[in-house]
């Protein structure tokens, strides 16, 4: 049996031997190199690492605090705020002032005390005398020239003052026609206007009379003058006067200045030629030149007018209702 397996596998290994010896159809070729793997564009380089965080290691700020956090925000309707001569006047008193100086260790407590006194009267607490003339002229006229003066004296600080005020006119080689002095307290109500009351004296016409005043003095608004009083006579004649001026500068030292002036009464007077109602007005205009702020010289003209009763008590006593005249004279104050 042995001998007939032997025998079949002759054949086979004669084939396998031929099959070994067949010649390589690619013998005698060197075969071409793989070509190698392309290169990898990034080979030899490191990895690159993340981009850093440009806030690592850095706390983050807080947000910006609200500029108007624990403010109440304005009512956009409110007024705006009161500044200057607006602010109302305090009536709170005043703090005690110290007593405490380290001056006074240096200089003395006499030494300062004088000192201080000088301060407080140099900052407000100062009582000044104060003249002004406001007219003082001559009125020429075909007859006896006339003449005419208005001014006052004032004494006080900021707030009480006393105030003499005198004003008059009459003719060159006559008596006076008409004069008058006034005594009042005047206190200030406010930066520009004054209250005032006191007595009035009349000197001429006779008969003479004494009255009881209270009125007003200030400078309203665009830089009008005026002043207002009431007269209550000793006989219970009541009267009133108005005025008013302007000064329109056409330099700082030329001004022009119109000035308006009413009487009235509330019943006639015929002793004193005063007729109830519009009794007189005053119109002036006067072109002054301030050589200095305190002296200047003016020329002018000077118109009077008397209405209702008042013009026929004139005319009655042979004076005419109206009367225009040219004047020079001088405004001064000290």
């Amino acid at each position: 049996m042995s001998r007939l397996v032997l025998i079949g596998l002759i054949p086979a290994l004669f084939g396998a031997a031929a099959l070994a010896q067949t010649p390589d159809p690619h013998a005698g070729h060197v075969m071409p190199a793989k070509p190698p793997p392309a290169a990898d564009p990034h080979a030899g380089h490191a990895a690159k690492p993340p981009a850093a965080d440009p806030h690592a290691g850095h706390a983050m700020p807080a947000a910006p605090a609200d500029p108007h956090a624990g403010h109440i925000m304005p009512n956009a309707q409110a007024a705006p705020a009161m500044t200057g001569g607006q602010l109302p006047v305090g009536d709170s008193p005043a703090p005690t002032p110290p007593t405490d100086h380290l001056a006074d260790a240096v200089y003395g407590r006499a030494s300062m005390d004088r000192a201080r006194d000088v301060l407080r009267l140099e900052h407000g607490g100062a009582r000044l005398p104060k003249t002004m003339i406001d007219t003082l002229e001559v009125r020429p006229d075909k007859g006896p020239d006339g003449y005419a003066w208005e001014g006052e004296f004032r004494y006080g600080g900021d707030v009480d003052r006393l105030v003499l005020k005198t004003e008059g006119e009459g003719e060159f080689g006559e008596h006076l026609e008409q004069a008058e002095v006034q005594a009042l307290y005047s206190r200030a109500i406010g930066p520009y206007f004054d209250l005032q009351a006191g007595v009035r004296q009349d000197l001429q016409p006779r008969p003479r009379r004494t009255y009881a005043t209270a009125g007003f003095e200030g400078l309203a608004p665009y830089w009008f003058e005026v002043e207002g009083a009431l007269f209550l006579s000793n006989r219970g004649d009541l009267s009133a006067r108005f005025e008013g001026s302007y000064d329109l500068r056409f330099t700082q030292r030329l001004i022009l200045e119109p000035r308006v002036e009413l009487n009235l009464a509330a019943q006639d007077v015929p002793e004193l030629g005063i007729g109830s109602g519009l009794g007189s007005a005053e119109m002036g205009l006067r072109l002054r030149y301030e050589v200095r702020r305190e002296f200047a010289p003016y020329v002018g003209v000077h118109y009077e007018r008397k209405f209702g009763d008042t013009a026929d008590f004139a005319r009655a006593e042979g004076e005419g209702r109206d009367d225009l005249r040219v004047v020079a004279g001088v405004r001064a104050w000290f």
